[in-house]
């Protein structure tokens, strides 16, 4: 309102001339808005800026560096299978691309453009346009081109490349916005950053299958593994424009345009993808603009009440011995916050597909049944910085801790849910493990070993919850520690796991007695020595470490409360 009571009216930014006119082309409209957007972000700060500089400078030589390599493969006989997986690679790396980068990148977001008078077709070719500006499709270019002059032989080849770069290019560049369009929704909600949060997990998962893949390919026979791998990826797009190349090369004409046409078909079926997912963003309109009354009332007719006396959540498998007082209780908040908060999840989530890869690793490598105990040693490491996640909301269950009995009870409530998933996993992991191995007589020693090893750090990560806590930030998705804190996760860390070594070796050395002196057919010995030493351990650290928990009550509040 005004001074004289009148409303203030907002008027409409004005439309660039170019664009305003009838008919008028907004291509470059868009591809000033992006080099703007470029600019603008780059003016934030000196060390932006910087960043920025180094990191493009790395990209463009990695990229010529990548792409003189492929040309160095000219005329080899592996050149079409490297050039083949590069292409695969490339359309890989841009269609998971948003899945990481979208919260970081606004020009992702087609629905900051659903209020603006435009039409999904002209939007289309204004984005693609405006997308193939930047470092993502210049390491693209420079890199498909060495792919192609790789396979490429004769002067319709060098011809067919030239298609072929355009084709893959447009490929990848349309798959990274169609998916980003497609997932929109997704990605701005709670589930897209628990997505974001899950990016360590694929980095783990893709370094470890890349580490299988190099060593197979060091084995003997591995690169003649590769070409025939590469028959399939011919097929796998963007690969078959490359691969076009290679035909066109051997005078296989008939061939290099059935694969050229496939390109184009495959480039045109994502194009419409991307079309259908901009008109419904665009057009169709969301949950947010949908009465839900009807849904509520259905839902009051139901009644709320209608499961009373019956065991919800966790309380429907947990025995009954654990469900009923305050043990119970705190199970079912920290199941809660396992399955609703990004951090716990993200972090489970990460445990537990680590923990299997490693040992499918060993299977696939032929390696030892011991690779196993990374299960048990990365669900321990869970029990450390219990608090921390628990963030400024810890006062709600330091509040309920007034005596000793309550301070033990909780601490062994958040134990048990880490353990009541863990158990189950190791005994699963380790008995197929030793099962694929064929070395199932080494099962019992190995239970026994991640028992201890599980225990051990279940403990030592109790002490240092209570002893050693640390603010976890709310609002920074990919940190770990506030600000100044840094050295208390590196305690916590470093500390755990040599803390753990030490409590577990015990069982370790009985392990390693028996094989020294000779006596294999007693390992077994091992799987109840080792349970029943993990759960004392255990045991006595939630005795010694509860009446510290109660000491240490207002320091861990204004430690935790930090995030």
């Amino acid at each position: 309102m005004t001074a004289d009571g009148s409303p203030v009216i907002h008027e409409r930014p004005p439309v660039p001339a170019a664009a305003a006119q009838k008919g008028a082309s907004i291509t470059p409209v868009f591809v000033r808005l992006k080099l703007t957007v470029i600019r603008n972000g780059l003016r934030q700060s000196r060390g932006r800026t910087t960043g920025w500089v180094i990191g493009v400078c790395l990209a463009v030589l990695y990229a010529l560096a990548l792409g003189v390599g492929m040309t160095g493969l000219r005329g080899n006989h592996f050149a079409p299978a490297a050039a083949l997986s590069l292409a695969v690679v490339l359309g890989l790396g841009w269609a998971v691309m948003p899945l990481f980068l979208f919260g970081g990148d606004d020009t992702l977001d087609p629905t900051r453009l659903a209020m603006l008078p435009l039409r999904p077709r002209p939007l289309m070719t204004a984005l693609l346009t405006s997308s193939l500006v930047g470092v993502g499709p210049l390491f693209t270019v420079l890199v498909s081109t060495g792919a192609v002059v790789a396979v490429a032989h004769g002067a319709a080849a060098t011809v067919v490349a030239v298609v072929a770069v355009f084709l893959l290019l447009l490929t990848c560049v349309a798959l990274s916005r169609a998916v980003a369009a497609a997932n929109t929704r997704l990605l701005t909600s709670r589930k897209g950053r628990d997505l974001a949060l899950l990016s360590g997990l694929f980095v783990a998962v893709g370094a470890q299958l890349v580490n299988l893949g190099v060593s197979s390919l060091s084995s003997d026979g591995g690169l003649h593994r590769a070409n025939s791998a590469a028959s399939v990826l011919r097929w796998i797009p963007p690969a078959p424009a490359v691969d076009a190349v290679r035909s066109t090369g051997r005078g296989a004409y008939g061939l290099a345009a059935v694969q050229l046409g496939y390109a184009v078909v495959v480039l045109a079926s994502v194009l419409r993808w991307w079309y259908r997912s901009l008109f419904r963003l665009m057009v169709s309109p969301d949950a947010s603009t949908i009465q839900a009354a009807p849904d509520l009332a259905r839902g009051s007719r139901k009644g709320f009440g209608g499961g009373a006396g019956r065991r919800r959540g966790a309380d429907r498998w947990l025995p009954a011995s654990l469900t009923g007082g305050r043990t119970g209780t705190v199970m079912e908040r920290q199941f809660h916050y396992l399955w609703r908060d990004p951090r716990s999840r993200a972090a489970l989530a990460t445990g537990l597909a680590v923990g299997l890869l490693l040992p499918l690793v060993a299977v696939v490598q032929h390696g030892t049944i011991y690779q196993c105990l990374w299960a048990a040693g990365l669900l321990g490491m869970q029990m450390y910085n219990q608090f921390g996640t628990d963030g400024s909301a810890f006062w709600t269950v330091a509040a309920t801790i007034s005596t000793r009995r309550d301070a033990a009870l909780e601490l062994r409530g958040r134990a048990l849910t880490l353990l009541v998933i863990a158990v189950p996993y190791v005994i699963v992991v380790t008995a197929g493990a030793s099962l694929l191995l064929g070395k199932v007589a080494a099962l019992p020693e190995t239970l026994g070993l991640s028992f201890a090893s599980l225990g051990a750090l279940t403990a030592t990560g109790t002490y240092a919850s209570v002893r050693f806590p640390y603010a976890v930030p709310q609002q920074s998705p990919f940190s770990s520690a506030a600000p100044g804190q840094s050295s208390l996760v590196t305690l916590n860390v470093v500390g755990g796991t040599l803390g753990g070594a030490v409590f577990c070796a015990p069982v370790l050395a009985l392990s390693v007695a028996l094989h020294l002196t000779g006596h294999h057919a007693l390992l077994w010995t091992v799987l109840p020595v080792g349970a029943v030493y993990g759960a004392l351990v255990v045991a006595a650290a939630l005795r010694f470490t509860a009446p510290r928990l109660l000491d240490r009550l207002p320091e861990i509040l204004a430690v935790v409360g930090k995030g």
